[in-house]
């Protein structure tokens, strides 16, 4: 599925900001490149260790975008995953990927270097965070 992305190194206290300039860029961009989303966003993380986390935020697109303004072409993985749908506020998602991640290791699984979100409520101004769903996605090997 091809994507259009925003890479960053982001502190963790920063995500917040950086989700907001890249979702406003990314709407920018993909109108004046005349490229249509065509599902949920997401953010993939490549790296969440250390003071910056390595962290892609995107939208599937019906085709590859060209390299400008902060936003390029992106893919999310393939193969095996472990799934988990989050209910309510994005303050919560820590301890769903923690029961997500304890279910992977009681099976005998190895993760995946990366993981990702899918957010199917698109959050706005007036929403009830507890009406937010998450889909988490745990790339496996076992």
């Amino acid at each position: 599925m091809s994507t259009a992305v925003v890479r960053g190194a982001v502190a963790p206290e920063e995500l917040a900001t950086f989700f907001d300039g890249s979702f406003a860029a990314l709407a920018a961009e993909l109108r004046a490149q005349g490229v249509v989303p065509t599902g949920a966003a997401h953010a993939l993380y490549r790296s969440v260790s250390g003071p910056r986390w390595e962290v892609e935020v995107g939208l599937p697109v019906d085709r590859s975008v060209q390299r400008a303004a902060g936003v390029g072409p992106g893919q999310l993985p393939g193969g095996r995953a472990a799934t988990l749908v989050h209910e309510g506020a994005y303050d919560g998602l820590g301890s769903t990927w923690e029961r997500l991640q304890g279910w992977v290791t009681r099976q005998g699984l190895t993760r995946g270097p990366v993981f990702w979100e899918v957010y199917l409520t698109e959050p706005s101004p007036d929403a009830d965070p507890d009406d937010l769903r998450t889909a988490l996605f745990q790339p496996v090997e076992g």
